[in-house]
């Protein structure tokens, strides 16, 4: 892998089109999606204020938070995954944080990810996987699993990354590197660049953005070589720390409340916006029309310091007479006064059929691909989110821009 500093004609280039401050952006644009989406909208309220915001200047907006980058068309958590989501209007920019062997953090969605967002089975380091390449078989899937805390982060440089996908019917360890959705493409995959978290905070800042990092769950028994689970959150911060970032340009994250509670409690500055990711959807018995199914309360989450809550976008929604509208799950959080983010608009392709995972709460009115602008608009002016994360962050930048929404 390159290292990052090699790309600094480029990075040079992006930045002083990216970081002169609000109001003088010069970004690339918002491209033909955002157009395509309004286009798939019934006639209506919606489409007419949409529409009638064609030609506007797009301004950066910390509505819109670059999932991974923007992974719907290049290799997440790369260099050039965040460069495009910045040039897209992206405000905030996410590095998903997990560790090397030795404790190196680096930016990868998951930590036993390597098989499917990089070439390692294809490299010496292919020994390393905890589960080596096997090929399908006699209606078994092909599996692998390579992990980053079984390579040094000498050894991750020498990665190159991907999208992130496999062909569970492959045979060999090359046809497993496939599997890309149509809606997907690997045209931008060549050299991409990886990136370390500290390298990522240099990046981001270069490219006048904030930044919501994510401490991933180790796929390890922690402590991990003497690495304990409070080293590794403590550790996150501190790479903020040297790099002289603010505390209230940082939204730290964790599906682990402990996480959100440990930071709460050493780091305040940094606690103060914390980011609780809920996935209480993995509960038994939970609802989310129903608070009585809730693990917590909203007000108990409050009442320890938490402040923000992030749960997927279909927990914040339900229908009523086949319209959008706010969740019970939306209306606690609400009431609490809980600033709540949402993920993943942009990741569920084409919505014809229902939209799958994401869109569970409104299948029945999820029928064409505009509904990705009418649920925008009920999570935005209704749920009253503060930021949400999407695959393709010019569609959100131009709802937020349309709209007022800084």
């Amino acid at each position: 892998m390159r290292s990052i500093t090699l790309n600094a004609a480029f990075l040079l280039c992006a930045g002083a089109a990216l970081a002169e401050g609000p109001g003088q952006d010069v970004l690339t644009g918002y491209g033909p999606r955002p157009a395509f989406l309004i286009d798939k909208l019934p006639e209506g309220e919606l489409k007419s204020t949409l529409m009638a915001c064609r030609g506007q200047e797009m301004q950066r907006s910390l509505f819109s938070i670059g999932h991974r980058g923007a992974p719907m068309q290049f290799p997440e958590h790369t260099v050039e995954s965040n460069v495009a989501a910045a040039q897209m209007g992206a405000g905030i920019l996410e590095c998903d944080v997990t560790f090397t062997e030795d404790h190196e953090l680096v930016c990868r969605h998951a930590q036993n990810d390597l098989h499917t967002t990089t070439n390692i089975l294809l490299t010496d380091l292919a020994d390393t996987c905890v589960t080596p390449f096997a090929p399908a078989s006699g209606g078994t899937d092909a599996t692998a699993e390579c992990r980053t805390s079984e390579v040094t982060l000498e050894e991750f440089r020498t990665l190159t990354p991907k999208m992130d996908s496999s062909d569970k019917t492959a045979t060999t360890a090359e046809g497993y590197q496939g599997g890309i959705a149509g809606w997907r493409t690997d045209l931008y995959t060549a050299d991409a660049t990886l990136m370390t978290h500290a390298e990522s905070i240099a990046l981001f800042k270069s490219l006048g953005a904030k930044f919501t990092p994510e401490l991933k769950a180790p796929s390890v028994e922690m402590p991990h070589n003497g690495f304990s689970q409070e080293d590794y959150a403590q550790k996150l911060v501190d790479e903020y720390k040297e790099a002289g970032i603010p505390p209230e340009d940082v939204w730290l994250q964790s599906f682990n409340l402990e996480d959100v509670l440990y930071w709460i409690e050493n780091e305040p500055e940094f606690g103060a916006q914390a980011v609780y990711l809920d996935d209480t959807y993995n509960v038994d018995g939970f609802g989310h029309m129903d608070p009585s199914t809730y693990p917590d309360t909203m007000q108990s989450l409050y009442d320890r310091g938490v402040r923000y809550i992030a749960p997927p976008l279909w927990m914040l929604v339900t229908l009523q007479d086949g319209q959008i509208v706010p969740s019970a799950y939306a209306n606690e959080a609400q009431a609490a006064g809980l600033n709540i983010i949402t993920w993943t608009l942009e990741r569920s392709g084409p919505l014809g059929g229902g939209g799958g995972w994401y869109y569970q709460s409104i299948t029945d009115a999820t029928t064409h691909d505009g509904v990705t602008y009418e649920l925008l608009h009920v999570l935005a002016q209704d749920v009253g989110v503060a930021g949400v994360f999407s695959d393709w962050p010019a569609t959100v930048t131009y709802y937020a821009n349309c709209v007022g929404l800084q």
